[in-house]
């Protein structure tokens, strides 16, 4: 049984975007850039906060992984593993800065 997103030549299907086909990567860069440059303010911020630490470590690790971001960009083959990668990157970014913030909000919030 085949159903009609089955289609490998739709351009609507996720897998089939451009983002995530034909780009050289560098909107990833640019995005991941400034997601990486907003938490790191953000974070910045919440250094002298309690649990000490947690604010340091999205710091690092958001730096960590856009700096790993533009060593996948440089070092691997243009095609869908360079940007699926880019953009899985890109979300650990997000969820590990937001991941932090939360932390360190909810531990100010609650004393």
């Amino acid at each position: 049984m085949t159903y009609p997103d089955d289609d490998e030549d739709d351009p609507t299907l996720m897998r089939n975007q451009a983002s995530l086909t034909t780009s050289n990567g560098g909107i990833w860069l640019i995005l991941g850039g400034l997601l990486t440059l907003i938490c790191a303010v953000i974070l910045t911020f919440e250094l002298p906060l309690d649990p000490p630490g947690v604010a340091l470590f999205g710091l690092v690790s958001v730096l960590g992984l856009y700096t790993a971001m533009v060593v996948v960009r440089l070092r691997t083959e243009p095609g869908r593993k360079r940007l699926g990668t880019m953009a899985a990157l890109m979300i650990v970014i997000a969820v590990v800065g937001l991941g932090c913030v939360i932390a360190v909000a909810a531990a100010a919030y609650s004393s």
